[in-house]
């Protein structure tokens, strides 16, 4: 059975690692070049397997390949992608100086397949589906992550308490009670003013409503960049091995980026934008994504995977200058940039579609025929307090 396998191989490669290693450093450039060489070669090998194949990528399946691929090459700096290329090779029990000409390609499979399904599985599902509690990693290729990262104990990022109303209320203040994306004002809060102040109600800039013939009023809501869930703590007050896996795969995006969401800040008004209700469902999606306009501060071109159509719909693609203030910081763009570099991947890789299509099986507990289900992860899911009931 070829789950049983995968699990064989996993528990023969548990002895290889350990987590006493320095910090991070960065590659000497011969190796990373060599690394580089390898990695490409191995990850155009099962590229053109899927070919070859014939992949359906259109929901029931995702490219294991792209998702190694583009994780690589969207991570936002060098050292970041350095600790890639140390996890990669780990888990594939390969010397980062391999010769190309030496590579036995078809015994890699099942330590190719085993990282691509643990950046979905520990990763990407449960970042895309921000549930309450996310699937447990491998032992082997999460001490592989963490001791690529230098050992770093993820021990000790902790959970936050519920800060919620407080982030809501200062970033409504900072945005000016609208939407950055399309600039529509709180419906809410125009309907308090309105009765409070009638003809004479202003928005936060002081200009009356009704001077204001385009206005637009909405449901707003403040939106994490990174979801709250990552750092949603057990019973104990401590993250759960899920959350630290997850947050490992985060750090090999931005090496140092987990410390801005590290406990409280998670809840800061950093990691957070007002949002129309529906452009916070698709943000959260990582169907829209904000693009950093070069050399013009806190200025973000936002553009979209959804159709044309819906795109349109929603008046993207539009480029717009956050709203300041003196005394409430800002969205990051690290995390934005962060936030940007899933987007991509999920795309490029189909993973987002296929995500879609299981969180949709789990909501109907529906298990298909052919098996298109992935019931392996919708009782992993539910196993998880993911969901409720039998899945049949």
């Amino acid at each position: 059975m070829a789950t049983s396998s995968h699990h064989r191989h996993q528990v023969s490669l548990e002895s290889v690692f350990d987590l006493s290693s320095t910090a991070p450093t960065h590659l000497p450039a011969e190796t990373r070049a060599s690394a580089r060489q390898a990695f490409y070669h191995i990850v155009d090998h099962f590229a053109g397997l899927e070919t070859a194949q014939g992949l359906n990528t259109g929901g029931h399946q995702y490219s294991q390949a792209k998702l190694v691929r583009f994780t690589y090459e969207y991570a936002l700096s060098e050292l970041s992608r350095d600790i890639y290329l140390r996890a990669f090779f780990r888990v594939l029990t390969l010397s980062l100086d391999t010769d190309v000409a030496a590579l036995r390609l078809d015994a890699l499979a099942p330590p190719f397949a085993a990282f691509a399904e643990y950046l979905m599985d520990n990763f990407y599902l449960p970042l895309k589906a921000s549930t309450r509690q996310t699937p447990q990693p491998s032992p082997i290729t999460h001490s592989a992550v963490l001791r690529a990262q230098g050992g770093v104990a993820t021990e000790g990022y902790i959970g936050t308490p519920a800060r919620l109303a407080s982030l809501r209320g200062t970033c409504l203040v900072r945005d000016r009670h609208r939407c950055v994306v399309t600039r529509a004002f709180s419906m809410s809060e125009f309907e308090k003013r309105y009765k409070s102040h009638g003809a004479d109600a202003q928005d936060d800039d002081g200009t009356l409503f009704t001077q204001q013939t385009a206005l637009r009023r909405d449901a707003v809501e403040v939106a994490h960049i990174l979801p709250h869930s990552l750092m949603r703590a057990s019973g104990n007050q401590e993250l759960d091995k899920s959350r630290e896996a997850a947050l490992a795969v985060l750090n090999m995006f931005d090496y140092g980026v987990t410390h801005m969401i590290d406990g409280v800040d998670i809840d800061r008004t950093a990691n957070a934008l007002t949002l129309t209700k529906t452009l916070h469902g698709e943000f959260g999606a990582f169907n829209i994504f904000f693009d950093a306009v070069p050399g013009a501060r806190n200025t973000y071109a936002i553009r979209s995977f959804l159709s044309p159509p819906t795109t349109a719909d929603l008046g993207l693609p539009v480029t717009r200058t956050l709203f300041d203030s003196r005394t409430i910081d800002p969205p990051s763009p690290r995390l934005l940039a962060v936030h940007r570099a899933i987007a991509q991947i999920l795309h490029l890789s189909a993973a987002g579609e296929y995500i879609d299509h299981v969180l949709r099986d789990m909501e109907t507990n529906l298990v298909r025929a052919d098996g298109s289900s992935e019931l392996g992860r919708l009782v992993g899911l539910r196993l998880g307090g993911w969901i409720d009931g039998k899945v049949y």
